[in-house]
């Protein structure tokens, strides 16, 4: 039992470390925020030196978009081949439009839906789509699990990865 004389102190005792075990729990809870969600890119191969395309860079890159991670609105200034490994994408085409596939692309792939300019479509692993320059998409991971998107673009030399858009 606790004396009547130190049961404040107990309780003040208390509630601090209360306290602090909850900031622990919730990072927030204390004005210490996580850091929101994100994609990474890995460029894992890349040459300059593509027949037939001077002034293009080949890049094989593998891009994992976190579980809450949104891509803004882009397109490329290339094509691009996107490929999900693993996870469902959500895909949005603001201008253009994508077919998305699945299969073996030398083995006569299915088309599993085509996402025009103001339509939302899910890519789930297996599936893939090709992307033009005047495709102008965002994306985001709202599963519990990482996106993982195997990509092979051909850009302009030394264009970005991504190219950011404004709509009016």
């Amino acid at each position: 039992m606790v004396s009547a004389l130190l049961r404040p102190r107990f309780l003040v005792v208390s509630a601090l470390a209360g306290a602090f075990a909850l900031g622990a729990v919730l990072p927030g809870a204390f004005g210490q925020s996580k850091a929101a969600p994100g994609a990474v890119r890995n460029a894992l191969a890349q040459t300059s030196k593509v027949q037939g395309a001077p002034d293009r860079t080949l890049v094989l890159s593998r891009v994992t978009v976190e579980p809450g991670a949104t891509l803004a609105l882009h397109h490329h200034l290339g094509t691009q081949v996107s490929h999900v490994q693993s996870g469902t994408l959500t895909y949005t085409v603001r201008g253009g439009s994508v077919v998305v596939r699945k299969g073996e692309a030398d083995q006569r792939p299915v088309a599993v839906r085509t996402i025009k300019a103001g339509q939302t479509g899910k890519v789930r692993a297996g599936q893939w789509l090709v992307e033009q320059p005047s495709d102008i998409h965002e994306a985001a991971n709202r599963g519990s699990t990482p996106v993982v998107i195997y990509l092979a673009t051909l850009l302009e030399t030394g264009a970005p990865p991504a190219t950011p858009v404004t709509l009016p």
